[in-house]
């Protein structure tokens, strides 16, 4: 089991539609349990070291390339594919994008994605809860992201781990839909406090709901340096212009509305 967030981590999968599987194995998870907090407190340290080594090597990468890397963070269920869904049908083939998805099983989410003809790389990370820095690494070289590009990472459902573990991103986007909670930010304040932008998701649904989006806002601000906030139903369509003209101030091409 992992000392850094309680995942076992035990072997991940990588699977592309561009290229065979092959096994990638998150060496840092496997290690041994050690009796002293001492040691526990080093070894967590080195795990987030190498991480952050491997973060920095993808974020130059992107750079050089004027890639704009994007985490996409959330609770499961909030809705993360679904609105990639449909911002990919809407920029593609305009502007190129690339999507590497996260989850423990299955390649369904990745099945969606190829299916609006985005290029796909599926990570399987069995019982761990979140991404790294390494599996992203091994994803882009299979990947191969053009020039200007965006590159959507479609992080584990997760409002915990993936917090700590930066990909080398551009930005971290949360999501969150008004069917989980207005008190999300309080309960999980570290993913909040380490994200660029918050979409609020399935706002269609806010009549049926007991969810205050001033209140949520004012949670987030508590806690976080988020100062903008989209509303957005990836149903619908609404708001979506918003996160769109968000998505043209970070890159370096045009994002046709």
């Amino acid at each position: 089991m992992c000392i850094t967030c309680g995942c076992n981590g035990d072997g991940h999968q990588l699977h592309s539609h561009e290229a065979p599987s092959h096994q990638h194995q998150h060496a840092d998870h496997q290690h041994e349990q050690h009796d002293t907090d001492r040691r526990v407190i080093t070894l967590e340290q080195d795990i987030l070291h190498k991480n952050q080594l491997l973060a920095e090597r993808n974020r130059g990468f992107f750079e050089a390339m004027g890639i704009t890397a994007l985490n996409l963070v959330s609770s499961p269920g909030s809705g993360k594919t679904t609105i990639l869904e449909r911002t990919l049908a809407d920029l593609l083939p305009d502007i190129p994008c690339f999507v590497i998805e996260g989850d423990q099983q299955t390649s369904c989410d990745a099945d969606r994605i190829k299916a609006t003809g985005a290029p796909v790389v599926q990570i399987n990370t069995g019982k761990g809860c979140h991404l790294d820095a390494e599996m992203v690494n091994a994803s882009i070289k299979h990947l191969k992201p053009s020039q200007d590009a965006i590159l959507f990472i479609e992080n584990v459902g997760n409002l915990v781990c993936p917090a700590m573990f930066d990909l080398g991103e551009s930005a971290r986007v949360i999501i969150i839909s008004v069917t989980e909670g207005d008190d999300k930010p309080l309960k999980y304040p570290d993913m909040f406090h380490s994200a660029d932008l918050c979409l609020i998701n399935k706002i269609d649904l806010l009549p049926y709901v007991n969810f205050h989006v001033d209140k949520m806002i004012e949670y987030a601000r508590q806690v976080s340096h988020i100062d903008t906030f989209i509303q957005v139903s990836a149903t619908t369509g609404q708001g979506m212009e918003e996160w769109y003209s968000w998505l043209k101030e970070k890159t370096s091409v045009e994002v046709r509305l």
